[in-house]
């Protein structure tokens, strides 16, 4: 039997040490499929670095590694230290992708975009003596299958009380520093609902009583989350996902989603600044709308976590701090902020880059707590440095408080809004490490 063995890395701490947590809670989905479409004569491992060591005396002939944001870092550390020991290794995820010729100074072979589609290929490849350096295949337009995942592989693990299941890949919207719209080019592609409702149905049948609907933007095809939703109902499951904020001006789908089973959905946000979200590609999110179609949400039922970043070119001193406001009286349980970075391979890198405006040249230090580009309205240091003011101030107890339990919904649901009190606590943990809290 040939073995592989598939790495989920955990990111650095400010010490250059592997952030460690006793529990995973968002478990990836790439390495269960990955690991059900292994061919005869093939098994396979799982490693989730954030919960437990990596084996690098391992038997595996083959060493998969995911690249995914700052953590990217990691994942190239991990990768050297195998190919010391003479292991053949892939790098894949989103990082490694849009940066294939990067990665390749780090691995033996890269793949771009969707894993799936070149498995089998590479894996016969490397069977032969023939792997090449690069698979690149991706689904820009229509739909696309998997098998089930191999969730065994992990359920005996220290992980939270929900497994991930996927609907959609890509977002139709082009925001210049995002990653997902370098591999998907502003299209959105879809799974089949047959094997969406088989999906939830295994997790169900696992034990699990919730999932994540683990998509880039499931507001992205509304006639299919209508149909979705219709058999998500039938299954009685709790659920969380993301999305775009404009899907609180649809007060029916809200009211569905809300039936179904919907619990809390995430926004990426970005900004209070309309100047900055224009900087952003994405004027067509209108900032003076958000309390609105928060409130909204809120009042079918779902809670509102948040994604933000600042240093866009509207951002100032005085709009960071108001930010702080803007989170506690929109009562958002987790809100999420990273100092906009022009990671390679984003037209906001291209843009930076030929506005001479990047004053880092090791890529590597782009880990996103501090600026590396210039931006309009402010300095470098004083990005930085405001951007950790925000954390710290809204990471109080009295910020946790306000926003998770001195509110009117607490005594319907006080065990879920403990459940975000304890997330805050953490955050509030990981802020004081100087390390930017992630979805983990």
């Amino acid at each position: 039997m040939k073995k592989i063995l598939l790495i989920q890395p955990s990111p650095y701490d400010k010490n250059h040490k592997p952030v460690k947590k006793k529990r995973l809670y968002f478990v990836g989905l790439a390495m269960p499929l990955l690991a059900a479409m292994m061919p005869e004569g093939w098994e396979s491992e799982i490693v989730l670095e954030i919960i437990e060591d990596i084996p690098f005396d391992t038997d595996a002939d083959l060493i998969g590694i995911s690249t995914m944001g700052h953590g990217v870092i990691r994942s190239i550390d991990i990768a050297k230290q195998f190919r010391e020991k003479g292991k053949t290794v892939i790098l894949g995820g989103y990082m490694a992708s849009i940066m294939a010729e990067e990665a390749l100074k780090h691995c033996d072979s890269v793949v771009v975009g969707d894993a799936e589609l070149v498995w089998q290929e590479l894996l016969k490849d490397y069977e032969e003596g023939k792997l090449k350096k690069i698979y690149e295949r991706n689904l820009e337009r229509g739909w696309f299958s998997t098998p089930m995942p191999r969730f065994d592989l992990i359920t005996s693990k220290n992980i939270g009380d929900f497994l991930p299941v996927q609907a959609g890949r890509g977002c139709p919207n082009t925001c210049s520093f995002c990653s997902v719209a370098c591999l998907y080019k502003g299209h959105y592609i879809k799974k089949p609902l047959n094997e969406v409702v088989r999906d939830i149905k295994q997790v169900k049948d696992l034990g699990f009583k919730k999932f994540l609907l683990l998509d880039d933007n499931i507001f992205s095809d509304r006639e299919y989350l209508d149909k979705l939703l219709t058999e998500i109902k039938k299954l009685d499951m709790q659920w969380m996902s993301q999305c775009d904020i404009r899907i609180g001006r649809e007060s029916e789908l809200l009211k569905k989603l809300s039936d179904s089973g919907c619990t809390t959905l995430s926004f990426g946000l970005e900004s209070i600044s309309a100047e900055s979200l224009k900087g952003m590609n994405k004027s067509w999110a209108n900032p003076l709308e958000y309390p609105k179609l928060i409130n909204n949400i809120h009042s079918h039922g779902i809670d509102v976590s948040t994604e933000m970043v600042v240093g866009g070119e509207g951002d100032t001193l005085s709009s960071i701090r108001d930010t702080k406001k803007f989170i506690e009286d929109n009562k958002i349980t987790v809100p999420r902020f990273y100092i906009l970075t022009p990671i390679p391979g984003t037209k906001f890198f291209k843009d930076m880059t030929e506005a001479g405006r990047i004053i880092k040249e090791d890529i590597y230090s782009f880990d996103g707590t501090e600026a590396v580009h210039v931006p309009k309205l402010m300095t470098t240091d004083e990005l930085t440095n405001a951007y950790w003011k925000l954390y710290e101030s809204l990471f109080t107890f009295k910020s946790i408080l306000k926003r998770n339990v001195l509110r009117k919904k607490f005594f319907k649901n006080p065990g879920k809004y403990l459940f975000y009190f304890a997330v805050n606590l953490f955050y509030r943990y990981q802020i004081k490490q100087r390390i930017t809290p992630n979805i983990f």
